[in-house]
């Protein structure tokens, strides 16, 4: 085919690597999505030991992976894990208390990112406070001994 044909722009072919870059990491169901909802992708770094957020909640669900470290993760109703890097996570945000999302690790930091569906005219985190913590003690998980 010369340059002069259709359907050729004179560019070299294109790759093909397209069809295998995918690699699926994570799919979860949220039980909703806040109408109207803005979607917002942030990157945390905790430096070593940092304990991170004070218990807080969200107004939509959110999704993260971790890029470098470890993150103790804790959310209502569900015992602590630690995510490390290259594993992902999710919360559903709404009424659900997010207790932990500090760095596991004293020897170095922890960097995440999390993309998050904002309800419209809310903050992306509002902190839980010691008496709403209390009364929902019971939701809480078993801590470790």
């Amino acid at each position: 085919m010369s340059s002069n044909e259709p359907g050729n722009t004179g560019q070299e072919p294109r790759s093909e690597a397209w069809k295998t870059a995918l690699t699926v990491l994570q799919t979860a169901k949220p039980p909703y999505v806040p109408e109207g909802a803005e979607a917002m992708t942030v990157l945390i770094e905790y430096p070593p030991g940092d304990p991170g957020a004070p218990p807080h909640r969200h107004s939509g669900p959110a999704f993260g992976y971790m890029l470098e470290g470890e993150m103790v993760f804790e959310l209502e109703g569900e015992p602590e894990r630690v995510i490390k890097a290259g594993e992902t996570f999710w919360e559903p945000g709404g009424d659900v208390i997010h207790y932990q999302d500090g760095n596991n690790r004293t020897d170095s930091r922890s960097r995440f990112v999390v993309t998050m569906m904002c309800a419209p005219g809310q903050p992306m985190l509002t902190l839980v406070d010691d008496e709403e913590l209390a009364q929902r003690k019971d939701r809480r998980a078993p801590r470790p001994a």
